[in-house]
């Protein structure tokens, strides 16, 4: 079976290599927007797989072939764009790997995989257990082993934009009226590779691009 790997970010790379250690699969590896549709075309795969992946996807791609996405939250909850930074902030304690079907709704395709995990942490440690479950769900959906194929209930969905990084700016505001909470939970989401958060002071301009939790 040919297998292509859609995805440019760090996570979704160390999935693709956890799953190309069986030998039983054709793997082929995609980055970029530009010249997707060529490598399709060229490689000719029996599933696609979207992980980490931020452009729309054309119809004729998932109509055509199977093609799964990784969705970070419990699914039909906290579809759309930066579904990790929009419940740290919203002071959720737990989340969900969901790897779907991609069809015409955003982030609305049938679940074939979903699994808890914590978002405690720093993003690094959320991002090593979006790894390790990304690994094993895909594992499962290659192989056809433990898969248990659901709808979703759209009636429950909730929508998200993607985060701007003007957003990322700890005002005086939130400094003086939001909680101790809150402003932990907004510096340890806009981790690298987001845009880091920041404080203006003087004119200038001061970027957090660490924090240390204890």
């Amino acid at each position: 079976m040919k297998i292509l790997c859609v995805g440019y970010r760090a996570w979704s790379q160390k999935i693709y290599e956890n799953i190309k250690k069986s030998k039983k699969n054709k793997f082929f590896i995609h980055k970029k927007n530009k010249g997707l549709i060529k490598k399709i075309k060229k490689v000719s795969p029996n599933i696609i797989l979207f992980y980490g992946w931020s452009w729309i996807i054309k119809s004729s791609i998932y109509k055509k072939y199977n093609s799964f996405m990784l969705h970070p939250s419990k699914l039909p909850k906290y579809r759309g764009g930066s579904p990790l930074q929009n419940q740290i902030i919203r002071g959720e304690k737990s989340s969900a790997v969901t790897i779907f079907k991609i069809n015409e709704i955003i982030d609305g395709g049938d679940i074939y995989f979903q699994k808890k995990f914590s978002l405690n942490g720093t993003l690094d440690e959320i991002f090593n257990r979006i790894i390790d479950l990304g690994t094993e769900g895909t594992n499962n959906i290659l192989s056809g082993k433990n898969v248990k194929i659901r709808k979703q209930n759209h009636k429950y969905a909730t929508y998200f934009k993607r985060r701007k990084p003007s957003q990322s700016e700890i005002t005086a505001n939130e400094l003086k009226n939001k909680s101790k909470n809150y402003i932990a939970n907004k510096l340890r989401m806009l981790s690298s590779p987001y845009p880091n958060p920041y404080i203006k002071f003087n004119g200038k301009k001061i970027i957090i691009e660490k924090i240390l939790i204890k």
